[in-house]
């Protein structure tokens, strides 16, 4: 039987559990909120260092309810942002990070982009429209 009784919507929760279960085993962390502000922080970061087509073709490719995480919020006007450096792309993660809690931005940036490339084929794309500095945390 199904949880919430339409198919598509048991694999999309399924499958955005997937993802931050695969997260928390990466930062070998135990709150699942914390797995997914970290995916929230780090897709955002990066849809921001994207163009707009960019962007689109990224979103395309991921699972339901993670396009949504990645889109949430997003304001297509002066993207992408101009910071090149990776201590740019990792600022603007930390800035969606609570404040009450010493995070390591570059693990979580490693790690969830790892998870990404794991379960789609994007990666390797993505990892080519980014700045030099910003690919080097896609390891």
């Amino acid at each position: 039987m199904s949880a919430t009784g339409l198919e598509q919507f048991d694999h999309a929760i399924h499958t955005a559990h997937q993802w931050l279960s695969d997260i928390l085993r990466e930062l070998n962390w135990t709150e699942r909120y914390q797995a997914y502000r970290a995916l929230r922080a780090v897709l955002h970061a990066l849809r921001d260092h994207l163009t707009v087509d960019e962007v689109a073709q990224a979103g395309a490719q991921l699972p339901t309810l993670i396009r949504g995480i990645y889109y949430e919020g997003w304001h297509p006007a002066g993207k992408p942002v101009r910071g090149r450096l990776a201590e740019d792309f990792l600022e603007q993660v930390g800035h969606e990070l609570p404040d009450d809690i010493s995070y390591d931005f570059a693990r979580i940036t490693k790690a969830v982009l790892g998870v990404v490339a794991k379960h789609t084929s994007v990666a390797d794309s993505l990892r080519h429209c980014l700045p030099q500095g910003i690919r080097e945390l896609w390891s």
